[in-house]
């Protein structure tokens, strides 16, 4: 986990891992055994209002005992980016550390981590670029363009990768300077002051937990909560749009095949995302891996022990540079 004398870690824990596996629970039950922490939603979704179900997000009660960030604050209709996810978590971190309180950074929304805890160079967007990429319906066409314009980046991703692929060139003729100058991309995992520990669970154990909330959140009215959302006066952002069982369960509110198809389809899609997850989190060396078996809570016991790691060492440096302040 590096948490060598001289690591500069900055007290803050990030609880990753796949969807389902606990993540959320457990970063709760650590918020109510430690003082002083508050939680803070690392889920692209979550930060909707009126998607509280098909998202998962913590309950009012929860919310209420526990200071929760990034939880419900935009609508469904703005596009929430990268970007501006890292601004706001960075602005929560600032107000914390004035106040002498910690941060559990909680999700499985890779990129938006990555984001934070390596504090990215993100392009901006341009919109009316990439809808104009996209009337190219050839992918290889749009990747021989970027490798012609951006050799570098092109070499960092697979030709079949159309979303990659538009993105950059997006940014190479929207920024005119090319998209590999933004960073050294995601495949490099320099120290980070965050420390990062990750859920993982045996993926039967983990394809059953999402059939079983996609059934809690039948029960506890997922599809009125979808019937809610079209009957807005905008359409959904781009990046809401693509919350996982939306769309599928969408499909059948809108008569196009039964509840049962579209619960299937919606946890097929879902166990997928899982699957890429898994395979997200496991190429970041940092990442110290928890390993349970049908519990979440399991985990328990190891997690506060890496916290209060954290914390001690966040503490010592703090110390440290006070004396160094007030003896130099």
């Amino acid at each position: 986990m590096g948490m060598t004398s001289d690591s500069k870690l900055n007290g803050h824990l990030v609880l990753v891992g796949a969807t389902a596996t606990g993540k959320s629970a457990l970063a709760l039950e650590v918020a109510r055994l430690r003082e002083g922490i508050e939680l803070i939603s690392a889920d692209s979704m979550a930060v909707y209002k009126n998607m509280d179900i098909g998202t998962a997000t913590p309950s009012i009660a929860e919310r209420n005992e526990i200071p929760y960030h990034l939880i419900s604050i935009v609508e469904p209709t703005v596009d929430f980016t990268v970007r501006m996810f890292q601004s706001a978590v960075y602005d929560i971190v600032k107000d914390l550390s004035r106040r002498n309180c910690r941060g559990i950074i909680v999700g499985g929304t890779g990129l938006h981590i990555r984001a934070v805890i390596d504090n990215l160079n993100i392009p901006p967007r341009y919109p009316e670029i990439k809808k104009q990429l996209e009337t190219e319906s050839d992918t290889k066409n749009l990747y021989q363009q970027l490798v012609e314009l951006d050799s570098h980046a092109a070499q960092r991703m697979q030709p079949s990768n159309r979303r990659r692929i538009v993105r950059a060139l997006e940014v190479v003729i929207g920024s005119g300077r090319p998209f590999s100058s933004f960073g050294p991309g995601l495949s490099v995992y320099p120290f980070s002051p965050f420390t990062q520990v990750g859920i993982r669970m045996p993926r039967d154990v983990v394809n059953r937990r999402i059939a079983d909330r996609y059934q809690r959140q039948i029960e506890a009215g997922f599809l009125a909560e979808i019937t809610s959302l079209t009957e807005l006066p905008d359409p959904l952002s781009a990046t809401a749009s693509q919350a996982l069982g939306y769309k599928e369960l969408l499909e059948h509110l809108n008569g196009n095949c039964g509840l049962e198809e579209a619960l299937e389809n919606a946890i097929a899609a879902t166990r997928r995302f899982a699957r890429k997850q898994e395979r997200w989190f496991r190429r970041d060396p940092r990442i110290y891996w928890i390993d349970v078996e049908h519990d979440p809570l399991e985990a328990l016991p190891e997690i506060l022990e890496c916290y209060d790691r954290c914390a001690l060492e966040r503490e010592n440096i703090f110390h440290q540079s006070s004396y160094v302040c007030e003896t130099g």
